[in-house]
């Protein structure tokens, strides 16, 4: 269930993130109001998490969770660069949470 939690974390990371975006330095009362939950939402599922997993763990997966995916949707969603060497630095940081999910005790 800790996997679940932390996958889930990970996925409220990026909606955060992308809501941060769209409220424009926090004008936008909408998004802000988004980013607040999703943002507490994510901490609250990484804190479940972190029970059972260790903290290097939960929060490089959680970290890399969310860069990779504020990522994607930055280049999907806002039109965003797909160069060559970012596209190789995302595979890098997926390269490194899958080692670090294989890597672990659980």
């Amino acid at each position: 269930m800790a996997w679940i939690y932390l996958v889930t974390a990970g996925l409220l990371e990026v909606a955060w993130s992308y809501a941060m975006k769209l409220s424009h330095g926090f004008t936008r009362p909408w998004p802000t109001a988004i980013m607040a939950v999703t943002m507490a939402g994510s901490v609250a599922l990484l804190a479940l998490a972190m029970r059972t997993l260790p903290l290097g763990t939960a929060y490089t997966i959680w970290t890399g969770i969310g860069a990779v995916g504020a990522f994607v949707l930055g280049i999907a969603v806002l039109g965003e660069e797909a160069s060559p060497a970012r596209i190789v630095a995302a595979l890098l940081i997926v390269s490194g949470l899958v080692t670090m999910k294989l890597a672990s005790p659980q």
